[in-house]
């Protein structure tokens, strides 16, 4: 009888503990994003990051993990996440991205220098890019992100 019970427990545990599974935003790559254009265009949006930048990190820790940022994210947008300093050669929009500046102090990839580049300014952290369904840029932000500031303007 006593097995019974664990059983029922361990049933009822597992079941439970599946369907409170924590929703993440599901990230693409380059490469995918050209294809979902292809074939559903929706708007875009991209995070440009790094390992060592702190707002960066507050924003995955805080912002990214809310659950309603994540369900208009995941609906409305299709969402990139790129570290900058990723040394992966990318294949997007007919073209072939790389990072020429690998061994270079400040070593940022091509794509982000060219989506997130401020005229007469340093290349900044955290730079947050937003684009219609035509992938035309409407706004970019270079700073930490709230959550009520991030879920106004992905809420537009």
């Amino acid at each position: 009888m006593c097995k019974i019970y664990v059983l029922i427990f361990i049933f009822t545990w597992s079941t439970t503990s599946l369907s409170q599974e924590k929703k993440t935003i599901q990230w693409l790559s380059f490469e995918q994003l050209s294809d979902s254009l292809e074939n559903k265009p929706k708007k875009v949006f991209i995070d440009f990051y790094a390992d060592w930048c702190a707002p960066c990190l507050k924003m995955q820790r805080e912002v990214f993990s809310d659950e309603n940022v994540i369900k208009i994210l995941n609906e409305d947008y299709y969402a990139i996440q790129m570290n900058v300093e990723s040394t992966d050669t990318i294949h997007f929009g007919n073209q072939t991205f790389i990072n020429k500046r690998t061994k270079k102090r400040n070593p940022v990839h091509e794509i982000p220098l060219l989506m997130a580049s401020q005229k007469n300014k340093p290349f900044t952290l955290p730079a947050l890019i937003f684009f219609d369904e035509n992938f035309q840029a409407t706004s970019r932000y270079f700073q930490y992100l709230n959550i009520k500031q991030f879920l106004s303007i992905i809420s537009k």
